[in-house]
């Protein structure tokens, strides 16, 4: 097989030292929700986000006077601005801003992936103008799923196979088990994502909270042609901005 136009899935954050990353784009992944937050909020005006691993680190740029946004364990973290909600953001509020975000699982998995030849901030949000850019500026991608406390979970990888079949759809290969297997869990699931994903644990985890909504935003298909862009200086920003459909 040709070694160009090669697709990967990546089901957890624990496995990246399996991967060689360094000549190839890596898509982050959390569905629910920091990836889909960020994207909303890119999206939606807010300029670059700075995502963190810890909470000390939030904390001290919250005490800079910076926008912050903290979640652990579904719920916002007290004492800071936001927590990852992509329903937080798409009013326009924090247009032109910087926000630093840290999360229990995607802003980890980002933190994770600087090995990379780029890093890109993927969901269902997004899913079209990702496979688009990918499909024009690289030749090799994995998608790497954020997972749960470094566990498979079903969302990521349903995503990450939509993704993955994009891609194979613009004449790209694969070789890879898990992007066969993600592609397939994305065809069982794709004529009803929100109910495919009923008995998941994290939507159950979201539901307990009360957070229904953002469960149906977050399965959303293609709301935004942006592409957030993990770059060298520590920022998502967006390489791209094709306009956007809806907010």
């Amino acid at each position: 097989m040709d070694k160009k136009y090669n697709v990967e899935v990546c089901f957890s954050p624990f496995h990246i030292p399996l991967y060689e990353l360094s000549r190839k784009a890596v898509v982050v992944i959390d569905v629910y929700r920091a990836t889909s937050a960020i994207v909303a909020a890119l999206g939606s005006g807010v300029e670059r986000i700075i995502p963190v691993s810890t909470l000390e680190e939030a904390r001290k740029y919250r005490d800079k006077g910076y926008i912050t946004a903290a979640e652990r364990q579904g719920a916002v973290v007290d004492g800071f601005d936001l927590g990852n909600s992509p329903l937080s953001f798409v009013n326009g509020q924090y247009k032109g801003k910087t926000v630093v975000l840290s999360t229990s699982n995607g802003t980890k998995a980002l933190l994770k992936a600087t090995a990379a030849k780029e890093i890109v901030v993927g969901a269902f949000l997004n899913q079209t103008a990702v496979a688009d850019y990918l499909a024009e500026s690289h030749e090799s991608v994995m998608f790497l799923c954020a997972g749960w406390r470094d566990r498979f979970n079903l969302e990521d990888t349903i995503a990450a196979g939509a993704m993955s079949q994009l891609l194979l759809e613009r004449g790209w290969n694969t070789e890879c088990d898990s992007c066969l297997a993600s592609m397939r869990l994305y065809d069982m699931a794709k004529v009803d994502i929100e109910g495919f994903m009923h008995q998941a644990s994290h939507t159950n985890r979201l539901k307990h909270l009360q957070l229904h909504e953002d469960i149906v935003y977050c399965n959303s298909i293609d709301l935004f042609d942006v592409v957030p862009i993990f770059n060298a200086k520590g920022e998502i920003c967006l390489k791209q901005t094709h306009g956007i459909h809806a907010s």
